[in-house]
């Protein structure tokens, strides 16, 4: 059986893993344009995910052309990945009291499949991009559920 402090030193990993990715994550949009022109690169335009990925670079193009200050979006964007990522700062100090940020983040994760599904598809977004948009809730759960059930066992011990 583990520690007490091996259980908390596996919830905290999980926890700066979560925490790092997210930041990760938002601060890639910040660059997009030419994070779109390498990966698109990749792919042939005649491909649905080149063909996409085309589209989208084109789109990010002629905006920034136009109307560059469209880009503070992407901005915000990251800033708001970088926050929620110190967010969860709590539970890295103490997991049982902060248990509440770990399951904020569990539903973050959960309303992303809504969120992706309906806003994509009026924005015209094709179902296989919705799909991977969904993926990135449904691993972005799988830290925090471990460390939810870690945060779990420490209360039982503790109680």
């Amino acid at each position: 059986m583990l520690s007490m402090n091996k259980k908390i030193k596996i919830a905290r990993r999980w926890i700066i893993f979560f925490m790092i990715s997210l930041a990760l994550s938002g601060i890639t949009a910040i660059p997009v344009e030419t994070e779109l022109h390498f990966i698109s690169s990749y792919f042939s335009p005649g491909s649905w995910m080149g063909f996409w990925l085309h589209k989208v670079l084109d789109g990010v193009r002629e905006t920034n052309k136009q109307y560059p200050f469209i880009g503070y979006g992407y901005d915000w964007l990251a800033f708001a990945h970088i926050v929620l990522a110190i967010l969860f700062i709590g539970p890295l100090k103490d997991p049982v009291k902060n248990k509440w940020v770990v399951q904020f983040g569990m539903i973050a994760c959960l309303l992303i499949l809504p969120f992706a599904m309906i806003a994509g598809y009026y924005r015209g977004i094709p179902l296989g991009w919705r799909l991977i948009d969904c993926c990135f809730g449904l691993v972005g759960l799988i830290p925090l559920a471990i460390c939810l059930n870690r945060i779990r066992i420490l209360e039982i011990q503790n109680a």
